[in-house]
């Protein structure tokens, strides 16, 4: 059962949230940009995975406990608000050294065995998706409506499938403009900054928005 309730605000909280240059953005700008848009797409689908597996260990056990509770839900929420502030600032200030280990220089090839086993790794621990499958799907599930794993497993599919158009898109520009990303790295500093900025702005957001009724 899909919660109709606020479905249109969820797919656009859904897109800015997934939309924000994060730890798997990141990684697939870099692949791209080192190694192509095949490693690049490649590591998208590994990604994907990777949140699946999330989702999965969400809707056994978390996520079924934060829908049902308010109090674990404003836990929750404050926490992951915390965080992504958190997250935010240390892109911002550490954003020289992300552009460095992000530069496309001197990368070995790799198969694409391990580079779908590496884009899994990242997905799996991704701590954005953590927050999106914990955090702020429970604001949109209908508890009236019963069926709060189910939705909450509905609705975090929808996410994958958003997260894997948007990652596909970051993969083919990067890997079509790896020569311009690769050549500056004030330009990656620039984007980790921007991405930092937005995850504040994101966190600061999540802290004062309530469950959705």
């Amino acid at each position: 059962m899909l919660p109709t309730k606020h479905f249109l605000e969820f797919l656009l909280t859904v897109y800015v949230v997934i939309l924000i240059p994060g730890p798997s953005v990141l990684f697939v700008v870099s692949r791209g940009v080192a190694l192509g848009r095949r490693a690049a797409l490649v590591t998208v689908a590994g990604n994907a995975s990777g949140f699946a597996l999330q989702l999965v260990l969400v809707s056994l056990g978390v996520g079924a406990i934060v829908a049902r509770s308010e109090a674990v839900f404003t836990a929750v929420k404050l926490v992951g608000a915390v965080y992504l502030v958190l997250l935010g600032m240390r892109n911002i200030r550490e954003r020289k050294e992300l552009a460095k280990i992000f530069a496309a220089t001197h990368v070995e090839p790799k198969s694409l065995r391990r580079i779908v086993r590496e884009g899994f790794f990242v997905g799996a621990t991704n701590p954005k998706g953590v927050l999106v499958f914990t955090a702020v799907l429970p604001q949109f599930i209908d508890r009236s409506a019963g069926h709060v794993t189910l939705q909450l497993v509905l609705l975090g599919i929808i996410c994958i499938i958003i997260g894997l158009l948007s990652d596909a898109a970051w993969a083919l520009a990067s890997g079509t403009a790896r020569q311009w990303l690769g050549s500056s790295s004030r330009r990656l500093e620039r984007m980790s900054a921007a991405g930092g900025a937005m995850l504040i702005g994101l966190g600061i957001g999540l802290a004062v928005t309530g469950r959705k009724s």
